[in-house]
């Protein structure tokens, strides 16, 4: 199969392409500046040009791009930031996808799209919920329309909490629970949907391979720990005491609306749509998940 992969020097991505190498696909990347390797492409999303080289012949398009959401307070520049690093790209691979005829697109989503659900199991049959990122999520999987009407198979990735220990929602944490500073965020009955970033990986590649699987898969482990079981799972995992507590004020104080929207934000999101069709999970507990991580 011939990939090509847009976001491919993020997380994701660079262990996306590795993988796929590694299992003899033929990868090709699209990089924002002039290409410096084989199979790299330039392209421009704001400009919305894109090397028609890059997707000829390919069988597949993977595009995994976005800015981080959570690098302090939400202003609204940083908002805008956040959509058009998301919407810009999808809006060009979806047109080049319809126009170039390529069978499959898989594109980034998040479990964003479900606004605070509580502790009630959200599948992907699930409505968009309400806030920022639900909205964006809405416009980021409505972006992939044109592929979608050219007759290519869709796939949009609501993934969860990815775990890593080169990245990530551990990058930051770690030093924190080494210095025994980790701790509960506001009443930490929040639910947080994790993967290990190896089924992330490997939900991709079953995403790419599996033509029963099209539309919204949420990527995210079977059994979504809450804040608290998350916390106490780290300081197991790292052999250190998880003793503090973080208000829900003062997260707020510290982070305005993205406090809502991603630390106290709840959500018990589960992955229908890969057991379904016949996925399989290598790490299918948070402990194990942590542990290949850390």
């Amino acid at each position: 199969m011939r990939v090509l992969i847009a976001g491919a020097s993020g997380l994701i991505g660079t262990a996306l392409g590795t993988r796929l190498r590694e299992s003899g696909h033929d990868v090709r990347t699209l990089v924002r500046r002039q290409p410096g390797a084989p199979g790299e492409f330039t392209w421009d999303p704001p400009a919305g040009t894109l090397d028609a080289g890059a997707i000829e012949s390919v069988d597949a398009v993977v595009n995994l791009c976005g800015s981080p959401m959570l690098s302090g307070r939400w202003s609204a520049a940083r908002k805008q930031t956040i959509a058009d690093s998301r919407l810009e790209p999808t809006d060009v691979l979806a047109e080049a996808v319809a126009e170039h005829g390529v069978g499959v697109f898989v594109n980034a989503s998040g479990v964003g799209f479900y606004g605070d659900t509580g502790s009630t199991p959200v599948d992907e049959s699930r409505p968009a919920g309400g806030g920022f990122l639900a909205g964006l999520c809405v416009d980021w999987e409505r972006a992939t329309e044109p592929a979608n009407r050219a007759g290519a198979r869709v796939v949009n990735l609501r993934t969860g909490l990815v775990l890593s220990g080169r990245g990530g929602l551990l990058g930051p944490l770690k030093p924190l629970f080494w210095l025994a500073l980790g701790g509960k965020l506001g009443n930490g009955r929040q639910f947080m949907p994790w993967i290990s970033l190896t089924d992330e990986v490997s939900a991709i590649v079953h995403a790419l391979e599996h033509d029963a699987v099209t539309g919204p898969m949420n990527v995210c482990g079977p059994d979504p720990a809450t804040n608290a079981e998350f916390t106490k799972a780290m300081g197991r995992a790292l052999h250190r005491p998880a003793p503090w507590w973080v208000p829900a004020p003062a997260l707020r104080l510290a982070l305005g609306e993205a406090a809502d929207e991603m630390a106290l934000v709840s959500q018990r999101a589960v992955p229908r749509v890969l057991e379904s069709t016949g996925f399989t999970f290598i790490h299918d507990t948070l402990d194990d998940a942590l542990a290949a991580a850390l």
